[in-house]
């Protein structure tokens, strides 16, 4: 069974049950298309032998490819990840998070670079992935008596899959728009972006310096639409607000309940609904 290896901030691997009526079938002959892959839960649920995985996040599409790479790049991968396992505390969770930071950080090899990617996110608060205005990782340590930094069963489990001869899967580090350029009919593209925000407090992440916005989620939802015309089969996932229920107010929606297991005050977590929207051929 494949799982994310990573701890995702609106990671979808516990609403899966609740999106299996609505999962399209997908031909061997045609492509998944995830624009933003995030920690790839959907991807591993279907396991499709053709796929394009993409995310503006590059240190992340980083350790896919790493993951992806030769024997001998995982297999260093595994080393420098028990490494940071074996010295992890406080000081040591800082003074890797301060990599980016240093004009050194650019000639870190990319082998290096995922095993910080890895382990800054199991040892941040809650997982969180947040940058600043110069795109450099800024969430905290978090508190973990004994953070599964390394996770070697399941890193091995995802790279099987990833390197099957049988399965050509792709990952890139582009526009959301550019990657779905060549989606043809009956392929499956699955929309998971940075959410529309519940209120302006809620907004707790920056996930990439140039951020996602209303004006991002209304050329979304003109690709949605142009994808649907193009007999593609559609899925979109969102927050439940007014304004994302009226930019698809022409498609079906369909509520969910997820827990929110990321918020600074724990009054804050708990249910909380989320929209699926489908695309008229996803049935």
């Amino acid at each position: 069974m494949l799982q994310p290896f990573l701890k995702w901030a609106g990671g979808k691997r516990q609403l899966l049950s609740q999106f299996e009526p609505y999962l399209p079938i997908l031909g061997e002959e045609n492509t998944y298309y995830e624009p933003f892959v995030g920690a790839g839960a959907m991807l591993f649920h279907l396991q499709p032998k053709r796929a394009i995985a993409n995310d503006i996040n590059s240190e992340l599409i980083n350790v896919y490819n790493v993951i992806k790479s030769d024997n001998k790049t995982f297999e260093l991968l595994i080393e420098k990840l028990k490494y940071h396992a074996e010295h992890h505390n406080k000081e040591h969770f800082y003074e890797i998070r301060e990599w980016d930071r240093t004009e050194e950080y650019a000639k870190y090899s990319f082998i290096d670079r995922a095993a910080r990617f890895i382990y800054l996110n199991k040892t941040c608060f809650n997982g969180l992935y947040r940058v600043n205005s110069k795109g450099q990782f800024n969430v905290p340590c978090g508190k973990y008596v004994k953070p599964d930094i390394v996770n070697e069963v399941v890193l091995r489990d995802v790279r099987k899959y990833l390197t099957d001869i049988e399965n050509k899967i792709e990952f890139l580090n582009k526009d959301f728009k550019e990657i779905v350029n060549n989606a043809i009919k009956d392929d499956f593209i699955y929309f998971d972006p940075p959410y529309d925000p519940l209120n302006q407090t809620s907004s707790f992440t920056s996930y990439a310096s140039n951020g996602f916005g209303k004006n991002e989620q209304l050329q979304l939802r003109e690709v949605f639409k142009e994808l649907d015309d193009r007999g593609c089969k559609v899925l979109l996932s969102n927050s439940d607000t007014p304004f994302i229920r009226e930019i698809y107010s022409d498609f079906e929606i369909v509520t969910v309940q997820a827990n929110r297991a990321i918020n600074a005050k724990g009054q804050g977590r708990g249910r909380i609904n989320e929209i699926l929207v489908l695309g008229k051929n996803s049935k």
